[in-house]
């Protein structure tokens, strides 16, 4: 046999050895569109028509899909060659608005896809009521969309904006007062928000934090709020929070650092509450093109770290660090604590290392 009737003989053979598994079930339509559904109405269904293509009876193992808002329902049961068998396909609209495609991957009793089957479609969206728009009751009537306003990073100079929504579902005015927590305040957190929601109406509390370029305060910022509505407090408190960075904009790649930690958890295993200060390191490394410049360093109760704001590591260069446990200002039993850098690596500014410790008598 000559060399190149040899080398198309291999290809057949690599042809007919890994022609794909998914010949074996066939099904028509294979795609299936449930155009425009009703939140409202709940889930629907399709059934799916497969026949089995082969020459040789299969049993399907397994129908996965790519989301939990979709459920098949299938039988086990062998499908003899030309024989056929049903899948049926449950869709859930709920909390789904807008277009959607969801892929099934179907398996047979060798572990082997040998079909894909798909949905898709678009939800309209249900009209919500006015308790899950406004899920928090702040009391007399007022009603928040939340209590939480998460910045993720706040940048030097940038005027960093979010609001929380209100509004009024008693039949008469209520006035609204916010007043800071002392022992959770920044300093830097601004407010907007109506002295008065007259009855019905709807609002906004505006929440704004502007970090000066000049002289920027790095780090976390927390604030808490504590609302009053006629005067009298509940207990509803609004917390703002955010970490302060630089710009990444600001940085050019050519001289941007990268860093790295050789530990993301430290574990000072069991330690006895009266122990001397126990120490754990790791390493601080600049992977990148220009200095790494530590902005801030911030860590949990009982933790010291031998790292200070303001410490250079040059490129290529490197830092190890010592993480001091002190067990007598530490609570009984299993402990989880943090230690948090930031730093002008514009890709990741936060490096959150979190430390572990058993604290027994």
């Amino acid at each position: 046999m000559k060399p190149k009737d040899i080398i198309s003989f291999i290809i057949c053979i690599l042809s007919v050895s890994f022609a794909p598994a998914q010949n074996r079930l066939a099904f028509e339509p294979a795609v299936w569109d449930f155009g425009a559904i009703e939140e409202a109405d709940g889930p629907v269904d399709h059934t799916f028509t497969g026949r089995n293509v082969s020459d040789r009876p299969l049993v399907i193992l397994d129908v996965t899909s790519s989301c939990g808002c979709t459920v098949p329902s299938f039988s086990r049961k062998p499908v003899l060659p030309g024989a056929e068998t049903q899948i049926v396909v449950r869709f859930d609209p709920t909390n789904r608005p807008g277009s959607f495609e969801k892929d099934l991957w179907i398996y047979d009793s060798d572990r082997k896809r040998i079909a894909t089957i798909s949905i898709r479609g678009s939800v309209v969206p249900r009209k919500k009521s006015i308790e899950e728009l406004y899920p928090v009751d702040a009391g007399n009537g007022l009603r928040l969309t939340s209590t939480l306003c998460a910045f993720t990073y706040i940048y030097p100079g940038v005027n960093m904006q979010s609001a929380i929504g209100c509004i009024n579902t008693s039949d008469r005015p209520i006035d609204l007062d916010l007043r800071p927590d002392p022992e959770i305040r920044s300093g830097l957190l601004q407010t907007g928000f109506p002295k008065r929601l007259e009855a019905g109406a709807r609002g906004e509390i505006n929440l704004a934090y502007l970090v000066s370029a000049d002289k920027p305060r790095y780090g976390t910022l927390r604030d808490a709020l504590e609302l009053f509505v006629n005067g009298k407090s509940r207990g509803t408190t609004i917390v703002a929070h955010g970490i302060v960075a630089d710009n990444p904009a600001d940085m050019p790649e050519s001289r941007a650092p990268r860093s790295e930690v050789s530990a993301n958890v430290l574990k000072f295993g069991t330690v006895k509450h009266g122990a001397p200060i126990q120490t754990l390191r790791f390493t601080l490394t600049n992977t990148g093109r220009g200095a790494l410049v530590v902005r801030a360093v911030e860590c949990g109760k009982a933790l010291a770290v031998s790292l200070e704001a303001g410490t250079e590591i040059p490129a290529g260069g490197s830092r190890e660090i010592e993480v001091l446990l002190d067990p007598r200002e530490a609570a009984y039993g299993a402990q989880s604590s943090f230690l948090l850098l930031i730093t002008n690596d514009p890709m990741r500014p936060m490096r959150r290392i979190r430390t572990t410790a058993v604290i027994e008598d």
